[in-house]
């Protein structure tokens, strides 16, 4: 195989994509259909609570089409980082609104479901023997925050989709997983360069966003070869260039040209660009380095309390000067009333002129956070700032009620590697057939 084309109809399943898109997209006859799922920029709550980022009638409505395609073609449907957050939970999610596709559709489907939970007890064992560390500016990790973490799933590379294409199956559907690898992993499968393949999913991991003008609820089509790949948007609306791929292949990457992969790193120091016409790029010259020890990114979140939120405005220009004396005089106070031993009350805020003010209550309990959020509604309404003329309220208040229960809080507390030796698996792979 001298030519590999894959086709990834959106930037995130559930974002919607232009049918008329879609099908000519699959006009040049791609190899696969790759879709990414999920990520971390929802917040932890999708992850520790295992609720999905987006609605099922989304979800089911982008992968009906993708379904049918990938089954009439013969060809792989991938998705990686299912239900949002990669969980167990959100690929069970996915998984039945799979099942009820088929039912529907009237054809049966066999699907290789990959899992990326990690278990606990395995997972104090690495840290007993010091093969855990922080992936960034984070604490080391404890036993503590490893049993206080609701879920907590291993970013997998592409070495745990080769169990799934070999069993032949019509989906593959993994929990987390590291985004361009949903696409490099058939391409490395099928003998691509490694370099070409992981920089092709890179670009193609957000769909069309790559593209002018960009776009995650619309296709892209990468063309990958022996020497190089083409990319090329499948809304005829939209077009690459040089700036467009180049400035993607940056997206979310703390260094200029290296990008960590499981497996290893991506250099794109020497990668050139080229415009082959108003809308297709051309991209040769990365280099991959391979991994002498195989590191796999932990994510985890745990449970921390409720949350109730106030939206607010403040006009006068005098009270907005002084933004940093009340909101230590709330805090103060809210201490004073309520005791600081599991309440934390924060503010966002959001203009110039007039601007708008959001306040955050958490706590232990429901009752707790909404009582705390409506008292300091009530504290800064009629706060006394230096220079106040008005007895009236400071605030107004679009919403009534005013406060907002805003349910449970999550906090992000595992963000870490963990080593796995040679030929350690922890992905579990399970196949299933629905009709």
């Amino acid at each position: 195989m001298d030519r590999l084309v894959i086709l990834s109809p959106q930037g995130m399943l559930g974002y919607g994509y232009p049918l008329s898109s879609f099908e000519r997209g699959l006009s040049f006859e791609p190899d696969f259909i790759g879709v990414d799922a999920g990520s971390t920029d929802a917040g932890p709550y999708r992850l520790g609570s295992g609720r999905p980022t987006v609605s099922k009638e989304a979800v089911k409505k982008d992968l009906a089409p993708m379904i049918r395609a990938a089954k009439s073609r013969r060809i792989p449907l991938i998705i990686g980082s299912a239900g949002g957050a990669g969980a167990k939970p959100h690929v069970d999610w996915v998984k039945s609104i799979i099942r009820e596709i088929a039912k529907e559709e009237g054809f049966s489907l066999q699907i290789a479901v990959i899992y990326s939970d990690v278990d606990k007890g395995w997972l104090k064992e690495k840290l007993s023997w010091g093969k855990v560390k922080p992936l960034g500016p984070v604490d080391e990790l404890t036993e503590d925050e490893v049993e206080a973490s609701e879920n907590i799933v291993a970013v997998m590379g592409i070495e745990p989709y080769f169990k799934a294409f070999e069993k032949g199956v019509d989906v593959v559907l993994c929990g987390r997983s590291n985004d361009p690898a949903i696409f490099a992993s058939y391409a490395v499968y099928k003998g691509f360069d490694c370099a070409l393949s992981f920089h092709l999913g890179k670009i193609l991991e957000c769909g069309a966003i790559a593209s002018v003008p960009g776009s995650a609820s619309d296709g892209m089509v990468g063309i990958l070869r022996r020497e190089s790949f083409v990319v090329e948007p499948a809304n005829p609306a939209r077009k690459c260039t040089k700036l467009s791929v180049a400035a993607h292949s940056l997206y979310e990457k703390s260094h200029p040209y290296l990008i960590p992969f499981p497996e290893g790193v991506l250099n794109l120091k020497e990668t050139q660009f080229f415009e082959l016409d108003e809308r297709r790029v051309e991209v040769r010259g990365a280099r991959f380095e391979p991994a002498q020890q195989l590191w796999i990114k932990l994510e985890g979140a745990r449970f921390c309390g409720f949350r109730s939120v106030a939206f607010c405005a403040v006009r006068d220009p005098i009270m907005i000067s002084q933004k940093s004396e009340w909101v230590k005089a709330c805090r103060d106070a809210v201490r004073d009333y309520f005791g600081d031993d599991d309440v934390m009350v924060n503010f966002k805020f959001y203009g110039f002129q007039e601007e708008a003010v959001i306040i955050e209550a958490l706590a232990s309990s429901r009752e707790k956070s909404k009582a705390v959020c409506s008292w300091v509604r009530s504290y800064l309404m009629h706060y006394h700032y230096k220079g106040r003329k008005s007895t009236s309220g400071n605030l107004a208040l679009p919403f009534s009620p005013s406060e907002i229960e805003a349910g449970e809080v999550y906090q992000f507390n595992i963000h870490h590697l963990v080593r796995l030796e040679e030929g350690e698996d922890i992905f579990p792979l399970e196949v299933e057939r629905y009709s």
